[in-house]
């Protein structure tokens, strides 16, 4: 009897790291209701591979947009400080994000100061950065490895995932009207265990890929 229960919570341990796993794109009940519409978001490749959730409105024409202006970037909904994620944390992030679009933005559109006719309004957030325990290794799902997972687990020794997402409207400088949405997450340099502060650095990678690829996505959409 212990046996058999044993098995069962090592089948639905590994049923939910797979889960865990699995999930490349942010999830419907996590959406903020920053954008404007959800329902149009489909999965998508990003210029650097990552499936990504995205829509762009067919009615928008190559080159239709000469210039760009860049909103600052916000939290949303608003993010209060922690002890785990200070406050120098939450302005680190929304500053380097910032630079980071501005650079590669720049490298395929001529940036303004404020939004007008021919001109890309960019509106990012972040909706998310957290850290979290990590999944378990196929290997650490084995009986005998899976009670040391668990203390391990109990005890906040484990890894943790530095966790980021962001959500960006595209809109008309004009008009206002949205003419692309993008969702995304992403997740940044380990934390050893659940004590230790998250830093902006330790999801600089993220907001750089996040970047270019916006970048790189846009250079294609012009052409």
């Amino acid at each position: 009897m212990i046996r058999s229960h044993c098995l069962m919570t090592l089948m639905c341990t590994a049923s939910l790291s797979l889960s865990a796993c699995s999930s490349k794109t942010v999830e419907p009940e996590k959406y903020t209701g920053f954008l404007h519409d959800y329902s149009v978001l489909s999965e998508h490749k990003s210029p650097s591979g990552q499936t990504v959730l995205g829509w762009v409105s067919p009615a928008l024409a190559r080159g239709r947009y000469t210039q760009a202006y860049l909103a600052p970037s916000q939290f949303y909904p608003s993010a209060a400080p922690t002890e785990r994620i200070p406050l120098s944390t939450l302005s680190g992030v929304t500053d380097y994000y910032d630079a980071a679009l501005r650079l590669e933005l720049g490298k395929v559109m001529h940036l303004v100061s404020r939004p007008g006719p021919n001109t890309l309004t960019v509106r990012p957030a972040i909706t998310r950065v957290a850290a979290s325990t990590q999944g378990l290794r196929f290997y650490e799902w084995l009986p005998v490895t899976l009670v040391a997972a668990g203390v391990s687990t109990a005890t906040g020794i484990r890894d943790q995932d530095s966790e980021i997402a962001t959500e960006v409207s595209f809109e008309d400088g004009s008009t206002g009207e949205v003419v692309a949405e993008v969702v995304r997450k992403g997740t940044g340099v380990p934390l050893e265990n659940d004590k230790q502060v998250l830093t902006a650095d330790d999801v600089k990678g993220v907001l750089d890929g996040w970047a270019s690829d916006l970048g790189k996505s846009y250079a294609a959409i012009r052409r």
